[in-house]
């Protein structure tokens, strides 16, 4: 049976090749585990036969989901043999139903929030990555929202921590002001609602695990605590009283992002992981419980897809992660524990689409950079990402 080299077993040959042959080796080697453990095909000459429908109706119809698997996991932990048991739902339910992409690019910075911010720009940022500021680019939403006339109730971003307050709308003038997203950021949301409460929810406030001093200031607590009421009919107390029961930031975003799909279901969301980044902290046991756990929390959200109408068969959801982590053979890093080396291992990342338009059970090795996912999602819902520096994905359209 065909399966990865283990990166530690090749890393004497890794470790000599440029890094444009370790990214490539690397898709291979997902390609070809997965098209063993998962059964699924090589779709290089499908390319011309793509399932999507353009149709003016349908698309008005479509819904997204992005899911950036956040915190970045590498493959030992994940689609390597020694990894595969901590992704049991990504092989078992997500891949084969699964257009599966194994080479995917970074070549920006990387930093959570300013990677996040280049995803959702399709353009490569340079911000401070500690710093509350929006993205200098307009964001898919702002393309989305002018474009196509759709209402602020129709695009939402779930985000982990209070320095994703701004990633819904840039600083672009050539969109202005009013086109983003709703941003809700669950941990500021249970903080607001908690204060004073005797109740311990440390475990789901912390907010950056890289920095643990960082803790950026940004208001509009009682907004948020009424939009919490009004837009997802849920009080308060059903929030606290729903966040006692929960292990995870991850699993309170999720937990909202439902609400949001019940009451507004939006035709885009967007869904920022974070657990993963407690790798930060240097306990190799948490960095894999939290891989566990967003693998599971994938699945619940796509079966959630499938149980509500609104988006049950018309919706296109897309998982990758914001960037990997570094590899343990490079000197300069610390392994799983950071992304600061810049290596192949923490530039090239995978993506999973799901749904609609989308072909089932194909794995695709050909080379795409993470900003061509807005390019993309324009061809998909008929608004063009004008300033995007990335290109769409054939495959996909």
């Amino acid at each position: 049976m065909a399966s990865f080299m283990s990166e530690r077993s090749a890393s004497a040959r890794l470790r000599n090749l440029p890094p444009q042959d370790v990214a490539r080796h690397l898709g291979r080697t997902r390609r070809d585990f997965l098209r063993d453990a998962a059964g699924m095909a090589f779709g290089g000459a499908l390319v011309s036969a793509s399932p999507f429908v353009r149709a003016a109706s349908l698309i008005k119809r479509r819904k997204i989901i992005v899911v950036t698997f956040g915190g970045g996991a590498r493959d030992q932990e994940t689609f390597a043999p020694e990894g595969q048991v901590n992704i049991p739902h990504m092989l078992g339910e997500l891949a084969p139903q699964s257009s599966f992409f194994t080479q995917v690019t970074n070549h920006g910075i990387l930093g959570h929030y300013v990677a996040t911010a280049s995803l959702a720009t399709g353009v490569y940022e340079t911000l401070n990555n500690f710093s509350a500021v929006p993205p200098d680019h307009p964001t898919i939403f702002e393309y989305f929202r002018k474009d196509l006339g759709r209402p602020i109730s129709d695009a939402w971003v779930v985000a982990p921590s209070n320095g994703f307050n701004r990633i819904g709308e840039s600083d672009s003038r050539s969109y202005g002001a009013g086109f983003g997203a709703q941003v809700i950021l669950p941990k500021h949301l249970l903080s607001a609602a908690s204060s004073g409460s005797k109740t311990d929810y440390a475990h789901l406030l912390h907010d950056n695990y890289e920095t643990p001093l960082y803790a950026p200031q940004i208001s509009g607590g009682e907004f948020e605590l009424r939009q919490l009421e009004n837009v997802l009919k849920l009080s308060v107390d059903n929030f606290t009283q729903h966040a006692k029961s929960l292990a995870s930031p991850d699993e309170l975003s999720v937990y909202i992002a439902r609400q949001l799909m019940r009451q507004e279901s939006p035709s885009l969301l967007w869904i920022t992981m974070h657990d993963i980044d407690v790798a930060h902290s240097g306990a190799f046991s948490l960095y894999v419980d939290a891989i566990r756990r967003t693998d599971r929390l994938c699945a619940e959200l796509w079966k959630a897809v499938q149980d509500e109408p609104e988006y049950a068969g018309n919706t296109t959801m897309l998982i990758l992660p914001d960037f990997g982590r570094d590899a343990d053979q490079d000197s300069g890093g610390n392994g799983f524990q950071h992304h600061r080396t810049g290596d192949a291992a923490s530039r090239t990342t995978w993506m999973m689409a799901l749904g609609q338009g989308v072909r089932h059970g194909v794995v695709y090795d050909s080379p795409i950079q993470s900003i061509d996912l807005v390019p993309s999602l324009g061809a998909m819902m008929g608004f063009s990402a004008a300033q995007a520096q990335g290109k769409p994905i054939r495959e996909l359209l």
